[in-house]
Order: structure tokens, then C-alpha cells, then sequence
């Protein structure tokens, strides 16, 4: 019945994305940069989930939420780089109707979960710096799997609200999403009977999921920063810190793109600027994020090294 109701209301059948088709003569240049990245980004994430599972040092809360945070990071960028890759390679960059709403449920999803993963990495660093008496008790097993759960299904279910409005969209044509992948904003551009009530419901359900977590990491970072303030020795400051380097950066990363994507003045972007900004969130991050938390920490090295050293029989 929905798939009938589906129909009814829509003659498209299939997308165009359009990305980066416009460079034809750089179309295999494109490719195989890509596709170093998406294997880097892959191959940095999962060995970051090996190193968390497999090192006993590891077992703490801060490592636990990276790792799922690098098990997001794969699943996220598995959902956009293979069809980007295979619009490079062979040209195609149709992509059906209900493999585009999948597509925008995961990439959704996803982007949700990792704004809500965040904020509990900022609240984990919060407790560690500012209640470190507390910490272990207020940061225990329970609450960490308690947390992460939260995390992966308010994620989901904020997706699977937005997506569900799309029905209630007319899409007679034209059919080309000006992006790498189905994005809600493009899909609104392209329908042909408007609905303000179903675009305020997205607006307000993407900006919630955006801008609370963000708010809350704000507001978790200035307690630290007065509480680091408060710590007499400059050692003591500078270890204290470090343990929230890495997450600033990545926290840095992802708000500062989606913020001059989402809330700079649209009539000054050109579409290959917001392609290019969308890669940067989408594609590159990803492969980043492992380099930055484990650039200067010690026991990421640490774990690194006892791993390869168990496997060549070392140890």
C-alpha cells in the first residue's frame, strides 16, 4: 500500500547525481584519488575498532566511544564513496528512487548519530577533567553501553521521521540532484508541489539533532577550560588538555563544515563549492579522524605496536 501510495504521488523513477560529471577529463584522476581515500578511511577506522577491542588498556570509556565512533566513520563513508566511485569509473550516476531514500535514511542517520557521539565524548571528558573522584562510577559500563545505544537510536529514528515525510513530497521533475549523493536539501529543490508544514518538520527535526549537540559540547568545554584554569601546575594543564586535543580538532572539523555548508549565505556559494564541502564531511573526515587521535596519544601508539609485535611473534 505504501508502495502504491508512493507512486500516486510521484513520476520519477530515478535520480541523476550530478557531482562532479562536469571534469570528464579527470574522471579516472578522480577515481583513483577516491578510492586511496575511501581504503585509507576504511583501513584507519577498522584498525582503530582492532586496537580498542584488542588492547586491554584500551577498555576504558574515552577509547570505547572511539571506537564506535571509528565504526560509524566506516559505515558512513561506505554509504556515499562506492556509488561516487562507480559514477567516476563508468560514468553512471543514476541512481533509483528507492536506493536514493535509502541512501539519504543511512547518510541521515549516520550524520545524526556522529553529532550525538560527540557530545558524549564531550560529556566524557567533561566528568574525566572536572570529577575525576567520580569518574569511574559515573562513567561505568552500563552508562557507557547506555549512552552509545541512545546515541545509534535516537540517530535512526530522527532519520526515519525525515525520510518518512518525503512521500508527502510531488516529484514530477526535473530529476537531477546537483549533489555526490541524495541530500534532503536537493530533493526539497526538486519537488514540484511544495509543503511548508513537511519542510518545517525537517527543518526543525535537522536543526534539533545539529544544535543541541553542538550546544552541549560548547557548554561541556567551558566547564573544562575554566576547570583546566583552576590546575596550579602548567604540566598538570597541559596533560589535562591534551586528553581533549584530539577531540576539538575532530568536533572542529565537522561543525566548522556543516556550519559554512548549512548557515553561510547560500548565493555566494557556487554548487561546486558546496560538492566540495560536501566531501570534506562526508569523504575526507573520515579518513582523518583516526590520524588525529592517534597522532600524540601514546597509548594508541602503545597498542599499535603490541599488535604488530604479537603478530610477527614478537611477543
Amino acid at each position: 500500500m505504501a508502495h502504491m501510495q508512493w507512486k500516486n504521488e510521484t513520476s520519477i523513477t530515478k535520480f541523476i547525481l550530478l557531482g562532479f560529471g562536469n571534469l570528464n577529463e579527470v574522471q579516472i584522476l578522480l577515481f583513483v584519488l577516491f578510492l586511496v581515500i575511501y581504503i585509507l578511511t576504511m583501513a584507519g577506522n577498522l584498525l582503530m575498532v582492532t586496537l580498542v577491542v584488542a588492547d586491554q588498556q584500551l577498555h576504558t570509556p574515552m577509547y570505547f566511544f572511539l571506537g564506535n565512533l571509528s565504526f560509524l566513520e566506516t559505515c558512513y563513508t561506505s554509504v556515499i564513496s562506492p556509488r561516487l566511485l562507480a559514477g567516476f569509473l563508468v560514468g553512471d550516476r543514476a541512481i533509483s528512487f528507492r536506493d536514493c531514500i535509502t541512501q539519504l535514511f543511512f547518510f541521515g542517520g549516520l550524520a545524526s548519530i556522529e553529532c550525538f557521539l560527540l557530545a558524549v565524548m564531550a560529556y566524557d571528558r567533561y566528568l574525566a577533567i572536572c570529577n575525576p573522584l567520580t569518574y569511574k562510577v559515573m562513567m561505568n559500563v552500563k552508562i557507557c553501553l547506555l549512552l552509545v545505544s541512545a546515541s545509534w537510536m535516537t540517530g535512526f529514528s530522527n532519520s526515519a521521521l525525515v525520510v518518512g515525510l518525503v512521500p508527502q513530497l510531488n516529484f514530477c521533475g526535473p530529476n537531477e540532484i546537483n549533489n555526490l549523493f541524495c541530500d534532503m536539501e536537493e530533493l526539497l529543490k526538486l519537488s514540484c508541489a511544495k509543503s511548508p508544514l513537511v519542510e518545517m518538520i525537517i527543518l526543525v527535526s535537522c536543526s534539533l539533532v545539529a544544535l543541541v549537540p553542538f550546544l552541549f559540547i560548547i557548554v561541556s568545554y567551558v566547564l573544562i577550560l575554566f576547570a583546566i584554569l583552576r590546575i596550579t601546575s602548567s604540566a598538570g594543564r597541559q596533560k589535562a588538555f591534551s586528553t581533549c586535543a584530539s577531540h576539538l580538532l575532530v568536533v572542529s572539523l565537522y561543525y566548522g563544515t556543516l556550519i559554512i555548508m548549512y548557515m553561510g549565505p547560500s548565493a555566494e556559494r557556487s554548487s561546486d563549492f558546496h560538492k566540495a564541502l560536501s566531501l570534506m564531511y562526508t569523504v575526507v573526515t573520515p579518513m582523518f579522524n583516526p590520524i588525529i587521535y592517534s597522532l600524540r596519544n601514546q597509548e594508541v601508539k602503545g597498542a599499535f605496536r603490541k599488535v604488530v609485535m604479537r603478530n610477527l611473534g614478537m611477543i
